[in-house]
């Protein structure tokens, strides 16, 4: 069963865009920013273009996409954005990361921007207000941070009680301070270590594996960050190699493998930022078009990958699964 859920809250104020160009070309472009590579999160795009495509906009037909990708280089993103800027695109989409959504803002405040984030939008001053955006920003929001700590505690029911419990976090996003505060207030009231491996870039990923089996991590969970989505199957790989269960935050990595996730869907997540850059395409201001918050979550087991791990998973953890993968 899969279960999905949007909260669309109303109210706005008006936004402009000049539209100075437009006419002189016969297809919209978009621009596409992320912190991340491409490599990975090639059924998010494909769902980001269903979703432009039930607005009407279509690839290569009346739509052009440029996209801009900073390989896990964040002091890129900047650059980046002005490339965008400077190429006129109508909107700029920016994925995965609060840094990808800053660096858009700071070059514009005239160009609508759309963001997909795993992040309170309020928080990072993303927005003014979710029902009132305000300026030229709005999007999506699935909340990621906020469910680390069920991640963990979903993780807790499969490993020894006292097990220590590895986190790998990306030291670079502005998530990591709160949500290891977060974990270590979690750790401390169960009596149970924490262990930490930061992984800053794709060669960070097995060496900060190997450290976490050393200090015998009894489990793992991530935190949310483009850099884990982009690096799923190596992430699969590895925790098959050190035999050490592991929570991913999509359902998408369960399906190659993965031993189980929790969160939101992050796939729709980003057709639904599609259809909205398509309404503002037709003319919707985003100040018009309230942030849509994720509040459904999706439990799912992938039990071959539990058997090959020599876990039992209880039947009541199984009774509160959206998906199980046999």
């Amino acid at each position: 069963m899969k279960r999905r859920e949007f909260i669309t809250l109303l109210g706005g104020a008006a936004a402009a865009w000049p539209v100075v160009g437009r006419a002189q070309r016969s297809r919209s472009v978009i621009g596409v920013l992320s912190g991340s590579s491409p490599v990975g999160l090639e059924n998010r795009m494909a769902n980001f273009r269903r979703g432009l495509a039930e607005t009407g906009y279509v690839e290569g037909r009346n739509l052009s996409i440029e996209s801009r990708w900073a390989e896990e280089q964040y002091d890129r993103l900047p650059m980046l954005a002005n490339e965008l800027v400077d190429r006129r695109v109508d909107v700029i989409f920016a994925v995965g990361a609060v840094r990808s959504v800053l660096a858009a803002k700071a070059a514009t405040s005239a160009i609508p921007i759309v963001f997909e984030v795993g992040s309170d939008p309020l928080e990072f001053g993303l927005v003014q207000s979710l029902n009132r955006p305000g300026g030229n920003v709005t999007g999506v929001s699935t909340f990621g941070r906020e469910l680390l700590a069920k991640r963990t505690e979903v993780l807790r029911e499969l490993i020894p009680k006292n097990g220590a419990i590895g986190v790998l976090v990306n030291p670079q996003n502005p998530n990591t301070r709160p949500s290891l505060s977060e974990m270590q207030t979690l750790a401390n009231a169960g009596g149970w270590p924490l262990l930490v491996g930061e992984v800053n870039t794709v060669s960070d990923l097995g060496r900060a594996f190997a450290k976490l089996a050393e200090q015998r991590a009894r489990g793992i969970v991530h935190a949310t960050d483009v850099i884990f989505s982009s690096l799923r199957k190596q992430m699969v790989a590895l925790a098959a190699q050190h035999a050490i269960p592991l929570v991913f935050t999509d359902r998408e990595t369960v399906q190659i493998g993965g031993l189980m996730s929790y969160g939101g869907d992050i796939a729709e997540a980003h057709r639904d930022a599609g259809v909205m850059v398509g309404r503002i395409l037709h003319g919707a201001k985003p100040a018009d078009l309230p942030v849509m918050l994720s509040t459904k979550v999706q439990l799912v087991i992938n039990l071959s990958t539990a058997r090959a791990l020599g876990l039992e998973v209880p039947p009541t953890l199984l009774a509160r699964a959206d998906e199980v993968i046999e």
